[in-house]
């Protein structure tokens, strides 16, 4: 059985003599020092601390009662020595329970600290650890731009390779051209003294519509490879300038 349980079923019996009066007032001093242990011993929650304190009250407020009841009861006491032995028994338990509640408020002052001194560690805790995982973040981010940069510079790099490449195939097809349009003009000229040789001229003639053909081809290859580079360029610049979009 608790003390305040004790103390409960003690009130329940109406003190009748001074000795009765003593007990009482003993149990109820242990039974607000149990309390106080428990207020050093709290962890917390806030609310835990203060239903503590409304037992330590109550029992504050019973204490005052009894030492009250055994002050009336040395007033009425026949004998001198008797009332003035119970005097000072009053005096001493007063100034005891003053002694008490002084323990009782440090009790709680030191108890609130330290359930407020917890409370900001943990809140300082999740606050580093927000921190941290933004930080985090941040870093994966910058990461992330940085691959992205970096596969546009391979793209375009890229990009040029086959531009270039693409130039010197345009430079070879022109060179091509070229000797195709003098061998024209030489097959022209000669037409005249290459009338017998009318199944070689048309040979030649389907060369040179095979040629045209590639010409062409060739024209349609570097349009498209144009477009395309201009269209990559065109994508990189609007990722990079409107990240967004």
């Amino acid at each position: 059985m608790s003390w305040v349980a004790r103390v409960n079923r003690t009130n329940d019996v109406t003190s009748n003599s001074p000795e009765q009066c003593k007990d009482d007032i003993v149990k109820l001093n242990c039974a607000l020092k149990a309390i106080i242990q428990d207020i050093w011993e709290c962890k917390g929650p806030v609310l835990a601390l203060n239903d503590l304190n409304k037992d330590a009250r109550r029992l504050v407020n019973e204490l005052r009662s009894k030492i009250s009841e055994l002050d009336e009861l040395a007033n009425v006491a026949d004998q001198e020595r008797v009332r003035l032995d119970l005097k000072e028994d009053v005096e001493n338990q007063t100034k005891q329970l003053e002694n008490t509640q002084a323990t009782l408020r440090k009790a709680n002052l030191t108890c609130k600290l330290a359930i407020d001194n917890r409370e900001k560690d943990a809140l300082l805790g999740s606050r580093a650890l927000e921190t941290r995982t933004q930080q985090i973040r941040h870093r994966n981010t910058v990461a992330s731009r940085q691959n992205i940069a970096q596969s546009a510079s391979d793209i375009t790099e890229n990009l040029l390779t086959i531009s270039r490449t693409l130039d010197n195939t345009v430079h070879q097809s022109s060179h091509a051209l070229n000797s195709l349009v003098s061998s024209s003009k030489t097959v022209k000229d000669t037409d005249t003294e290459l009338k017998n040789q009318a199944g070689l001229i048309q040979t030649g003639h389907r060369l040179l519509t095979k040629y045209n053909r590639r010409e062409y081809t060739d024209k349609i290859l570097i349009f498209l490879a144009l477009a395309l580079f201009f269209s990559t360029v065109l994508y990189i610049l609007k990722r990079r300038l409107f990240p967004s979009l």
